[in-house]
């Protein structure tokens, strides 16, 4: 993807000075062959593109083309935004301001590096490595030391990226990557300090590739991201279903029903806008266009989700499509009091690093010329080909391909599980139990993928000896719905993970298909859920047969365990040695009205308390019995669909109730209740409750949701400058603590660790979040208790 010095589209003219910055023997202007205008296609592609297309026709052309000097100012600017806001994301989403809480020395805690032998450093070592990256980071911003510190910020980022698998995202990976490619350019030319102690760097040409490698990783970050749109889920509207609720889309539910806003603004503009915004920023007549819109789509996504520095690095980069030279103008629009201290806006000076010959300058060309412009080539070539490479890393490959982070298909997935649940067997006495899902985790990613439920499975098998655990055997139960299709198994539940086979280069044997046949089926399960009043709920649900799956063997299918993510009133075990593939359900009492509906193929539900079986085939029905088990048997050839419908009675008796006491309190506020309120009731009015009277649990449980909503309406009702000065102030108390417990680990490295009692005092200070919230627990980042076996 090269692209004119003067800007990707722009036809190349000679800047101001540069014919008096020429180098002896080159009579034309830098980068331009003498008849370049010659011939109306050759003038309509310089026009189009800011190069000829003869210019791609010859290796020793294009080396030319790639080495076309180039004013290095949008680079230095993109450079000095990129270094500060990796500097700001180290506190934040690298993870500094709870480092402790991941690292703790001694921390019983599985962990998913990508390479196994990759381990943590201990803690004060850790907190080094984050000063070292932070300087890096402080270091590529000011154009301080240039290489040095890019080499410091990329050694401990790649580190830690692949030391955590589940803290990989796309835009992490692309951090790494711009960071990668930096530390190859002429980025520290303009606008650097190296360029105040340097003069042969300072204020000098840097050749197109440097803008080529940048603009072509942004452009594939864009485009590879509109092509994974393409996929079936997202152009149905089935992605970010919900999305569309946010009051960042208001304007647009003013016209369009909000199922219209999801499918043509969220799923159909993010689609088209991705798909055009590397080609309309590429253009000079389309890229005033494109800067608009991504600003607009950038900046929501900024409220939107969690991304960290991600929206703000893409908007930076859309500098970089711009003329080269934009950043000198602005500084030239500056008062002359200020231009002292701001970059140069005189014309960029000669660099050995740019090719300045004719077009017969064949000769010139050295041989770093030559590789640079086969990296170039290779690393776009390499960025192209890996968002497609899972057919080669096939066991990172669950439902969605992986590994996760390099595909750029942001988004195209949402998830819900409904529940999860880990048996553990002793090898030795065949005891069977359960422990809580994410035991001795920091992360609940490892749910969705088979790699990191196979190292999960061979760490709890490491741990569990010590709580008289022998020979473990880990069996994983996880149900999940992707796209709002039906919750279904993503593993086989039958198979010991410890001792089941897994390769990064193969595909997982034990490692469910996803129905896609029943993708049909989320028009109707919504046409379902729309029909239902607002105290029924519904749980949809896929199994295979009783039989088999997919050409595999039966076994012993059961839904079991501690719901996770699940609604909390249905209880589910399951036993690995349980005969034949079955849901075994437990109804709550709660659950006053609990009917399951058959929706596709044949089940036969089993009562267990009361020994009897009855069939059920599709559109058939019955009620559940409250406070007893049942198994539903899949016994027709194909997977079974079926659906609970449930009412939490004692939730509705709850509101009912809450519902009253607000009533009441209105009643006696206004002066139109003249009954005397019961003393457990008084508390309701803010008044504390008499002495010996027990507290009501309604009445507190009225009293908290009061607080809820308070705060709630508090925090909507607050003005711009109060939201900002919550925001600045949560800000800086994370800043606070990693500045300091980064101090005290430094101080302990120094000078040794001091007594415990001082070491805790120095750590309750970095955990000061002002007077207002010294009553508020601290947040928590994983801190570990014991298995529940």
């Amino acid at each position: 993807m090269a692209a004119a010095a003067e800007g990707p589209a722009r036809r190349r003219r000679p800047e101001r000075g540069e014919g008096a910055g020429r180098p002896p023997g080159s009579p034309h202007p830098p980068g331009r062959d003498p008849g370049a205008g010659a011939g109306a296609g050759a003038g309509l592609a310089r026009r189009l593109l800011g190069f000829e297309l003869r210019d791609l026709a010859r290796w020793h052309r294009f080396v030319r083309l790639l080495h076309r000097p180039t004013d290095s100012a949008a680079l230095g600017a993109f450079r000095g935004a990129f270094g500060l806001l990796m500097a700001l994301d180290v506190p934040q989403e690298r993870g500094l301001g709870h480092l402790d809480q991941r690292f703790l020395d001694g921390l019983e805690v599985c962990r998913f590096p990508l390479l196994p032998f990759l381990q943590p450093l201990p803690l004060d070592w850790m907190y080094l490595l984050y000063t070292v990256m932070f300087l890096g980071a402080l270091g590529i911003m000011a154009g301080c030391c240039y290489r040095l510190s890019c080499v410091a910020f990329l050694g401990p980022y790649w580190y830690l990226l692949l030391l955590d698998k589940t803290s990989w995202n796309n835009h992490s990976y692309l951090y790494g990557l711009l960071a990668f490619q930096l530390a190859l350019l002429g980025a520290d030319r303009y606008g650097s300090l190296d360029g105040l102690l340097r003069p042969q760097k300072r204020n000098a040409h840097v050749p197109l590739w440097n803008y080529t490698l940048l603009r072509a990783q942004i452009f594939i970050v864009y485009f590879i991201a509109g092509l994974k749109k393409l996929d079936a889920d997202w152009v149905g509207g089935y992605s970010m279903s919900s999305l569309a609720r946010h009051w960042l889309f208001s304007p647009f539910r003013l016209v369009l029903s909000e199922e219209m806003t999801s499918l043509l603004v969220v799923h159909g503009g993010g689609l088209v806008l991705d798909l055009s915004a590397g080609f309309l920023l590429f253009f000079d007549a389309t890229r005033p266009i494109a800067l608009f819109f991504v600003t607009y789509f950038h900046c929501m996504n900024s409220q939107l989700f969690s991304i960290g520095m991600f929206p703000y690095t893409m908007l930076a980069s859309s500098g970089l499509f711009c003329h080269p030279s934009w950043p000198r103008h602005l500084c030239a629009r500056c008062p002359p009091w200020l231009r002292g201290v701001l970059p140069s806006t005189q014309p960029p000076r000669p660099s050995p690093d740019c090719h300045y010959g004719g077009r017969r300058a064949r000769g010139g060309l050295r041989p770093r010329q030559h590789l640079a412009a086969a990296f170039t080539l290779l690393y776009v070539l390499e960025q192209l080909f890996l968002p497609y490479s899972h057919f080669i890393t096939q066991g990172y490959n669950n439902w969605t391909n992986g590994l996760y982070g390099y595909s750029w298909d942001m988004m195209v997935h949402s998830r819900f599980h409904q529940h999860v649940k880990i048996t553990y067997r002793d090898g030795l006495t065949g005891e069977v139990g359960y422990l809580k899902p994410g035991v001795f985790t920091q992360s609940r990613r490892w749910k969705d993928h088979a790699d990191m439920l196979k190292q999960y499975s061979t760490c709890l098998s490491h741990l569990l000896p010590r709580y008289n655990v022998s020979q473990p055997q880990i069996y994983f139960d996880v149900w999940v719905s992707i796209n709002d299709r039906f919750q279904q198994r993503l593993v086989d539940p039958r198979v010991d993970l410890v001792r089941a086979p897994w390769s990064p280069w193969s595909p997982t044997p034990w490692l469910l298909p996803l129905l896609l046949e029943l993708s049909p089926w989320r028009e109707r399960l919504q046409e379902l859920e729309s029909q239902l009043n607002g105290h029924t709920d519904a749980v949809f649900i896929a199994d295979f047969p009783g039989t088999g799956f997919g050409g595999r063997r039966g076994g012993p299918w059961v839904w079991g365990g501690t719901p996770s993510g699940g609604h909390p009133l249905f209880f589910f075990f399951s036993s690995p040695l349980s005969p034949g593939l079955h849901l075994e359900n437990f109804v709550s009492e709660d659950l006053g009205n609990t009917s399951l509906r058959v929706l596709r193929g044949e089940v036969l539900v089993e009562l267990v308390e009361q020994h009897q079986n009855r069939s059920l085939r599709e559109g058939e029905g019955m009620q559940l019995p409250a406070g007893q088990y049942h198994k539903v048997h899949t016994v027709s050839p194909e997977p079974s669909c079926y659906m609970y419908l449930y009412v939490n009675t004692t939730a509705l008796a709850l509101e009912k109730n809450l519902t009253r006491l607000q009533e009441l309190r209105e009643r006696v506020r206004n002066g139109t209740e003249t009954e005397p309120l019961p003393p457990e009731l008084r508390p309701i009015l803010g008044e504390p409750p008499p002495a010996g009277t027990a507290a009501d649990p309604v009445v507190t449980a009225f009293l908290r949701r009061q607080r809820r909503l308070e705060e709630q309406n508090r925090r909507r009702e607050a003005s711009l400058a109060q939201r900002l000065h919550r925001f600045l102030r949560k800000k800086f108390y994370l800043f606070r603590r990693s500045a300091l417990m980064t101090c005290i680990s430094l101080r302990n490295l120094a000078l040794g660790r001091p007594p415990l009692q001082q070491l805790a005092q120095e750590v309750a200070f970095a955990n000061w979040r002002g007077e207002e919230e010294e009553a508020r627990p601290e947040g928590g980042g994983g801190g570990q208790g014991d298995p529940e076996l």
